[in-house]
Order: structure tokens, then C-alpha cells, then sequence
């Protein structure tokens, strides 16, 4: 055996080998070329997705007996399949659940029993799907697939070899073109709240969005939706009479408790009720052969980075990934309750913003739901956790990190006119509050909340670990008996930033 052959084989029984192998998927040139085609013709990567699984040895057929319960929607998408699997576990059933993204590490993506699978599960299942896709390029025109097709071929294959009673699958982008739309009989079918988002993929208007997120129907699976917009909720009625697909819409979690009593939920924010009737809805098409669904499932349920809420000494972090008009809203409506509540307890205390957006999303609009918090402090950073180290390998990333530190920079021009404008016109803050600053990466803005106190840990050669902070005013923070940082508007900022405050959930 060649030595070259040795090393590759060495590099497949690894786990960071097969991330490695992913990775590369998401960062070459051809992520591009794909992403173009998919603008000009969406459907090119779902036919693509079937020829895929078929090199998998995984038939279609096979996927019905997952057991499918497929969500999509704009809001929601993550927590309502939180509840449903929590729900299901329950009662006993093996549960798989395909999300996305992933916060920290992405074997979070894909759960068996509510847990992220191992990495020696990952390692084991990423090495027969890949190496099966990868033995049948040559007579396929040497395609492969990218990033998010691959994982929901893992997803499918593990679910399967894992054998487990029900998958919940969240709908990555869309509906009609989605990779997991390669689901054909799938047990029930949910649509969370809809609005704007991907708009450049899935339309311009919410009628259009609304069209594409029921794509995932199928003839005589039921579906139910929340309440929504009469304009969409129009387009999702057409779609599901002309696919023959029954459609109801999901009474409000207040007629819930009108019989059963008070209804206890796990994860913050008046938002959740909405997608926590769609989660017993679509789980009582599954349990329909019980008495009742248990509450219990509700108030267990954890998701991370949507209105979680984590203590470090004097310093209270507000996670939420909200990155859409409605998402924000919803965060602006929970962080100042909470904080409300705080205060009212401790006295008046700091508030921090640190934000980030990512894509084609409109920032400014965005930033303008956040004015009411009525921040301290502003700060933007890149979703890096660290600055890339000055070596050859990583140069071009120093200089992709330059562009994210532009980027930041627009941002905080956005936010510091924002303010000035309701300071003179609304008077809405009673001084010039929000001081605004950009910093490299997470860490170097967690480490700046935390002057004065415990620092956030920092690993040995980072770049970040020798950063001086800006000369500031920065009295207020050392002297501040609490500080209320919210962290919104990109999932991928929460998931930086919880790898840093909660280290043990990268194992």
C-alpha cells in the first residue's frame, strides 16, 4: 500500500478527518456556481438530491418508514420541533431530529433521543455515506454533493441504522426545492409563522414565500399551520386543495388551557405559544392513538440560542438568533420584559447589544426594532470566535475577515444614526446612550463586557488573546451591579458565543 493511501485511510478513521472532508464542501468555488444555479433554476439541486440518495442505497420507500413529522415555516422552524421531539420522548419513543444550523458543533444537527449524536456515530456514519457517494462520482459526472445535501443524506442514514420510531426534519430554505422535500409520504406536516426571509430564493412577497413553504405538502398527509396573514394564508389554503393535502389552522394555546388547565412552556417569549399549539397539533397526529398529549413535553423542552437566558457572575447574556423583522420584534418584546423584571429586583443595570447579520439581510431595518431596549453599549463583531492567527494557511481567511469587519463597520454607522435620529426627533433615550464599538471577534467582545470581572477564557496563541480594548468610558462597567447583554441577529453570533460560555457543550 502507498504511503499517500495510508494517510488517507488514517485520516478517514478520524472524526476531525470527516469534518474536515465537510467543510471543504461548503468552501469551494463550486458552493457558488450552485448557489447561481439555484437562483436560475430551483429546482436543479432537489433533482440533484434525488440522484444522491440513490447513491446512498437509501430508496425512497425506505424514508417513509422514518416516519416523517417535515416542519417548515419562516419563525419557529427549530422551536416548534423542539417541543414535538420533547413531546414524543415523552411518551417513550425513539426520536430522531434533523436541524439546522448548529450552534456550536454540528453534530447538533442530527439527535437521537433529544442528544446530539457522538462523534464516533458521526464518524462511523459520515465515512459510509461519503465514501459510497464518492465511489460513484466517476459515472455521475464526478458531482457531489454540497454542505447541507450531504448532512441531510447523513441525517436519513443514521435515523435509519439507528432505527428509531419517528424523525422530526426541519425544513432548511424554503420548501418546494429543500433538500429534505425529498421526503414523499411523510406522517404530518407543520407551517410555523411566515414572513421575509431568503427573499432573493424564495420570492419577494410573503404570498410568494408562502407558496414555496408549501411545497413540502403531499397528497392526503394533513397539515396544520398557526395563524397567519390573510394574504398567505390564502396561498397555503390553494396549495393544499390543489395538492389534495387537508389543511387545518391551530386553535390558540388560550383554548388549550380553557379545558386542560395552565399550560407551562420551556423556552421564553409569548412567540413560543403560537409554535407551541403547532407542536401539539403535529404530535397528536402521531399520538392520536393515546388518550391526550402530555404538557409535560412543553415545559421540559430546551433549544439553544432562542430566548435562552445564561448567568455569568453580574453579567446575564440574552441569547436569541433572531434575524427576521417578526424574529426581532418578538426579541425586542422578551428582552425587555425580562430586563424590566431584573431591574425591578436589583436596580437599574447596564444593557449591551451585541449584533451581527450575515447574508442579504437588511441590517438597518433590523437595528431600528432594537432602538426601544435602550442600550448602554453597542458592539459588532464578526461571527468568528477568534482572529485567524497570521500564517500562510490562513491568509486568505485574514482577509475574508477583513471584509466581515466592513461589514461591521456599515453596521455600526447604521446603528449610531439610527440613534442620534431618535434622540433629537422621538426622544425616546434621555441621553446619548449608545456607545457603539467594533471589535475582531467574539472573544474580544466578551472579553470586554467582561472588565472587572471573571474573563472569558481564551486559548493559548489566539490573536484575540493580546487585543487591547478601545480607551472607552468604560467606568460604568466595572462599577455596574448587573449587565444585561443581548446577543441577536445571527444564529451563527449566538453560536460563537455560546461556545465560549459554555465550553462543555462542545462534548
Amino acid at each position: 500500500m502507498l504511503l499517500g493511501q495510508t494517510t488517507v485511510m488514517n485520516r478517514r478513521a478520524t472524526f476531525q478527518g470527516a469534518l474536515c472532508v465537510l467543510n471543504s464542501l461548503q468552501n469551494n468555488a463550486g458552493v457558488l456556481e450552485r448557489l447561481k444555479a439555484r437562483q436560475d433554476n430551483p429546482g436543479v439541486q432537489f433533482q440533484a438530491m434525488q440522484g444522491f440518495l440513490h447513491r446512498t442505497d437509501i430508496t425512497v420507500g425506505e424514508l417513509d418508514k422514518l416516519n416523517i413529522i417535515h416542519v417548515t415555516g419562516t419563525k419557529g422552524k427549530g422551536s416548534t420541533c423542539a417541543f414535538i421531539e420533547r413531546i414524543l420522548r415523552n411518551y417513550g419513543f425513539r426520536t430522531g431530529f434533523y436541524s439546522s444550523p448548529h450552534l456550536v458543533h454540528v453534530r447538533e444537527r442530527i439527535r437521537i433521543n433529544g442528544w446530539p449524536i457522538s462523534k464516533k456515530i458521526f464518524n462511523k456514519y459520515f465515512w459510509e455515506v461519503y465514501e459510497r457517494l464518492e465511489d460513484t462520482k466517476d459515472i455521475h459526472g464526478g458531482s457531489m454533493p454540497f454542505y447541507f445535501q450531504l448532512l441531510t443524506l447523513l441525517a436519513f442514514h443514521v435515523f435509519q441504522q439507528e432505527r428509531v420510531d419517528l424523525a422530526v426534519i426541519e425544513v432548511g430554505i424554503g420548501g418546494e426545492y429543500d433538500c429534505t422535500n425529498i421526503i414523499r409520504n411523510p406522517w404530518v406536516c407543520g407551517v410555523t409563522s411566515l414572513g421575509f426571509d431568503h427573499c432573493s430564493l424564495l420570492g419577494d412577497t410573503v404570498e410568494k414565500i408562502a407558496w414555496q413553504k408549501a411545497g413540502i405538502f403531499k397528497p392526503g398527509v394533513p397539515a396544520f399551520t398557526v395563524r397567519q396573514q390573510a394574504g398567505p394564508l390564502r396561498v397555503l389554503q390553494d396549495r393544499a386543495e390543489q395538492i389534495g393535502c387537508p389543511l387545518w389552522v391551530c386553535p390558540e394555546l388560550d383554548q388549550y388551557e380553557a379545558a386542560i388547565g395552565p399550560v407551562s412552556l420551556g423556552l421564553a417569549g409569548k412567540h413560543q405559544r403560537l409554535n407551541a399549539s403547532l407542536a401539539l397539533q403535529l404530535s397528536y397526529s402521531w399520538l392520536q392513538r393515546h388518550e391526550a398529549v402530555q404538557k409535560g413535553g412543553l415545559k421540559e423542552t430546551q433549544w439553544l440560542g432562542r430566548n435562552q437566558t445564561l448567568r455569568h457572575g453580574s453579567v446575564t447574556y440574552y441569547l436569541d438568533g433572531a434575524h427576521t423583522t417578526a424574529s426581532i420584534q418578538a426579541c425586542v418584546r422578551w428582552f425587555i420584559q425580562e430586563t424590566l423584571q431584573r431591574d425591578q429586583t436589583r436596580g437599574p443595570g447596564l444593557k449591551i447589544l451585541l449584533f451581527n447579520t450575515t447574508g442579504e439581510r437588511d441590517s438597518a431595518s433590523l437595528l431600528r426594532l432594537l432602538v426601544p431596549c435602550q442600550f448602554d453599549y453597542a458592539l459588532f463583531c464578526p461571527n468568528i470566535t477568534e482572529t485567524p492567527t497570521d500564517n500562510t494557511a490562513q491568509r486568505s481567511a485574514s482577509v475574508n475577515v477583513q471584509h466581515m469587519l466592513a461589514r461591521c463597520r456599515t453596521i455600526q454607522s447604521s446603528w449610531q444614526s439610527l440613534n442620534t435620529t431618535e434622540i433629537i426627533h422621538r426622544h425616546l433615550l434621555t441621553n446619548c446612550r449608545s456607545h457603539s464599538l467594533v471589535f475582531p471577534c467574539i472573544v474580544s467582545a466578551l472579553q470586554w463586557i467582561n472588565q472587572g470581572t471573571e474573563l472569558v477564557s481564551v486559548p493559548a496563541g489566539s490573536k484575540s488573546s493580546s487585543w487591547i480594548p478601545p480607551p472607552e468610558s468604560t467606568d460604568k462597567l466595572r462599577e455596574a451591579s448587573h449587565i444585561s447583554v443581548l446577543v441577536t441577529g445571527s444564529l451563527h453570533l449566538v453560536g460563537g458565543v455560546l461556545k465560549h460560555l459554555e465550553p462543555s457543550l462542545d462534548s
